[in-house]
């Protein structure tokens, strides 16, 4: 029995139980061929309301999490064995052919009728849309009033950086969608895909399950590389400031999966002041399976550099260190705080001269 946490940060709840039923229900359909099976059955829910949590009554899966394949002392193969299979699962979901009920970009609920069909996103609280440039236009504008509200943030005001911001969505939003041939596709983002939400079964090397549908949409393919995939290397980000040896290492990444071809030889892994750097052969493993059967990936997806940019520009506005409340609860020093206010703005004016505002 799961419960919706009614406290969860940036959650919609009116829909947030509807929306990861209605996933569900896609992605078991989407997944059925694959054994065992990987997507938890749900048996009951009920949506969250006044006074009520919501909650779903599911599988609990079998397996234990992935933690001991993805170790440092874990074997290539053992990892490739792992990412042949994500690979496989990503593309069924990717190819899946999406309900004609479903009109919009954002997240899904069921009509009266029980149909699933376009609603709100549950992690924007706003949604669904006619496109996928109307879908960062409305998230690029609900982080603008979540800044708003801010006490550290005040709407990115101070030093008229509220004004460029909004100049780009209104005179350069555009254009960041005109490369991207592939605009009007759509397909079941899961969101979180990572090793963390897929249990295995240690004596067969199988996926046994893949968990937590929290921040689960449907949106164009390529925004799964932009929240998932981050323990193997495999998600892809937005203009990377190239002033330091770790940002030249991610930019260098970010090259070569924008064209499907990895330096040779790979080179060294670097350490950074935030840890190891990037496990390249991992990395390249990852890529090599996407390739193999053919999966919507980076470099096969048109555009998705500029689209990436306005996705970097989306993080950029509300510094999850300055807006969750948790975070602020643990972290009183309003030192420390206006520190991070101080790195926030600069990130954010990087990202703003990068688009040439």
């Amino acid at each position: 029995m799961r419960l919706s946490n009614a406290d969860a940060e940036g959650m919609y709840q009116e829909t947030r139980v509807q929306n990861e039923v209605a996933i569900l229900t896609l992605a078991s359909a989407a997944l059925r061929h694959i054994k065992p099976n990987i997507v938890p059955r749900v048996f009951g829910w009920g949506g969250a309301s006044q006074g009520r949590l919501g909650w779903i009554l599911q599988d609990l899966m079998p397996g234990v999490p992935l933690d001991n394949v993805f170790s440092p002392t874990a074997s290539l193969e053992q990892k490739t064995a792992v990412l042949r299979q994500m690979a496989a699962i990503l593309k069924a979901l990717q190819d899946y052919p999406l309900p004609k009920s479903i009109q919009g970009w954002g997240g899904l609920t069921f009509d009266s009728n029980g149909a699933i069909v376009s609603a709100p996103m549950p992690s924007v609280g706003a949604g669904p849309w006619s496109s996928l440039e109307n879908s960062y236009r409305g998230r690029l504008k609900a982080a603008l009033d979540k800044a708003d509200k801010n006490p550290y943030l005040k709407g990115w005001r101070p030093n008229d950086i509220r004004d460029r911001v909004d100049d780009f969505i209104e005179r350069g939003l555009s254009a960041q969608f005109s490369d991207l041939t592939s605009s009007h596709d759509r397909a079941i983002i899961h969101a979180d895909f990572t090793s963390d939400n897929l249990l295995h079964d240690p004596a067969t090397g199988l996926v046994t399950a893949l968990l937590d549908y929290d921040f689960s949409t449907i949106l164009h393919p390529a925004y799964e590389f932009f929240r998932s995939f981050s323990p193997n290397g495999g998600r892809f980000t937005g203009w990377i400031a190239d002033s330091d040896p770790e940002g030249q290492e991610l930019l260098e990444l970010r090259r070569a999966k924008l064209t499907g071809k990895f330096p040779s030889p790979l080179p060294t892994p670097r350490e950074t002041p935030n840890g190891p750097g990037v496990d390249w052969e991992l990395a390249q493993a990852w890529e090599n399976e996407l390739q193999r059967i053919n999966v919507k990936r980076p470099s096969t997806i048109q555009g998705i550099d500029k689209l990436a940019d306005v996705d970097e520009l989306l993080g950029s506005l509300t510094p999850w260190r300055l807006i969750n409340t948790d975070f602020l609860r643990m972290n009183t020093d309003e030192g420390q705080r206006m520190a991070l206010r101080r790195m926030g703005e600069e990130q954010l004016v990087a990202v703003l001269d990068h688009l040439g505002f």
